[in-house]
């Protein structure tokens, strides 16, 4: 049979009708479409996006063992919040709860009837936004209920805090608080005990102390808090409780710095969030919060429905989610145990060290944070005596061009005039990946040296299509 017959030849996908002229992407067509192209249409869109194991900014996991791909895969129709449907995904998701708050060191309580000794209690999340969501709504219905127990107003709540994500900002805006967000200064990039005292009241829901600022990546001085409060206790009587955001150090501190006091142990936090798709190395999609005890949440904030099954109670802000996320997390909390948690945690600051070594060779830069004062992350700003004929934000740009996603930005107030730089080194960042970057700001350093931009202090904005 002679090749040149098309009749009984498979056409090749790219010579296809359905691959021949660009998809309308704003309406949905009136025809269905090939679906083997159409995967590859939005497969190759995909390519445009930037390689996540070179973006340097994030914290969430972009590196996974094969196995937690397979379990996703096999996860992709539960749905996490029907319980009745799903028990073993539940029993799992609640295995995990109790896993995190033995490691976070809640009471524990052998006899759970005992009135004196209620269990923790907490579940999974989207992430640690929505974790610490539920754990600030919790704040305030508890402040509120001792405020109307006393008789007196309730109409004026803040919330005292150190430099804080932006998910903090959201939660203030959308529960009508008054976010009392303590200005860094120079050299001082935290809160501190006596600036936090400053700012308390009878208004205060609570006192939030992040493990692992987004900005710096410095641990937040819980346990001096914690004593300031006492303090403030024993001479005015306010009583004001913590809540930790640890979104990311809640999965370093204990395996890394277990002598730092910063969780249950100290009777004023009530609740932590975490999210377990950064240093708890789950995929994308999956927070945790956990309160030292049941009457930590108040039971306001517990729905009970029963229209999935059976009678199911739900406090997270979202309903149906996947639960892929808590199932990877369930395998890693498994996989690893303390000793892998550990492993992976000492690789990823070991591979922080010697890039902050590499850095320090170019004699331009001065360290915020080499990694010595709380997570795996370096932030770093120009010396006070550099000059160099490019600004890091042209730095930023020259990486972004080989690949690379170096954030550049602004401290917050009172510090905006300080810019900065930062990676984060997470599970999958390895020492030959930075010695490669090392490589490449070596170039593009000398690039810019040998061609200065014509404005250097000019700042530049993320890409998009836009």
């Amino acid at each position: 049979m002679p090749l040149h017959n098309h009749k009984v030849i498979i056409d090749d996908l790219f010579t296809t009708e359905a691959m021949a002229k660009p998809l309308n992407v704003h309406r949905i067509s009136r025809k269905e479409r090939n679906a083997e192209a159409v995967y590859q249409m939005i497969h190759d869109e995909l390519l445009l996006d930037g390689n996540s194991r070179q973006n340097m900014a994030t914290f969430c996991s972009t590196w996974l063992e094969r196995e937690v791909h397979e379990l996703m895969e096999e996860c992709i129709d539960k749905n996490m919040i029907d319980k009745d449907e799903y028990p073993q995904t539940a029993e799992i998701e609640s295995r995990c709860v109790s896993m995190l708050s033995t490691l976070w060191n809640a009471k524990e309580c052998t006899n759970h009837a005992a009135t004196d000794c209620p269990p923790a209690i907490g579940c999974s999340t989207t992430g640690s936004s929505e974790a610490a969501m539920l754990g600030g709504m919790a704040l305030k219905w508890n402040w509120k209920a001792r405020r109307i127990a006393a008789g007196k107003p309730y109409d004026k709540p803040n919330l005292v805090c150190g430099p804080v994500q932006v998910c903090w900002h959201k939660f203030a805006r959308y529960w009508e608080i008054e976010l009392r967000e303590l200005p860094m200064e120079k050299g001082k990039y935290m809160s501190s005990p006596k600036d936090v005292i400053a700012h308390c009241d009878e208004n205060t829901i609570g006192v939030v102390q992040t493990l692992g600022t987004t900005f710096t990546g410095h641990y937040e001085p819980v346990a001096d808090v914690h004593a300031a409060l006492d303090k403030l206790q024993q001479e005015t009587g306010l009583d004001i409780p913590m809540h930790v955001d640890a979104a990311s150090g809640g999965f370093v501190a204990p395996f890394m710095h277990p002598e730092i006091k910063w969780d249950f142990r100290l009777p004023r936090v009530k609740s932590i969030n975490a999210s377990g798709h950064k240093y708890g190395l789950a995929p994308l999609g999956c927070g945790w919060v956990i309160w030292a005890t049941e009457k930590d949440l108040p039971e306001d904030l517990i729905f009970r429905v029963n229209y999935l099954g059976g009678q199911m109670p739900t406090f997270a802000l979202n309903f149906s989610r996947p639960g892929g996320e808590v199932v990877a997390q369930y395998y890693n909390f498994l996989r690893l145990g303390y000793e892998g948690y550990i492993k992976v945690q000492e690789a990823a600051f070991a591979a922080a060290r010697y890039f902050a070594a590499g850095l320090e060779q170019f004699n331009l830069f001065e360290f915020i944070n080499n990694s010595s004062k709380g997570l795996p992350l370096i932030c770093w700003k120009l010396k006070d005596d550099a000059t160099p004929p490019f600004s890091l934000y042209q730095l930023s740009d020259g990486l972004r061009e080989r690949g690379w996603l170096i954030p550049t930005y602004t401290l917050p107030p009172n510090c905006e005039e300080i810019v900065v730089q930062r990676i984060v080194v997470r599970h999958g960042t390895s020492v030959d990946m930075l010695s490669l970057l090392l490589k490449d700001f070596k170039e593009v350093i000398a690039e810019l040296t040998e061609n200065p931009p014509l404005n250097p202090d000019k700042k530049r904005t993320s890409f998009n299509h836009s």
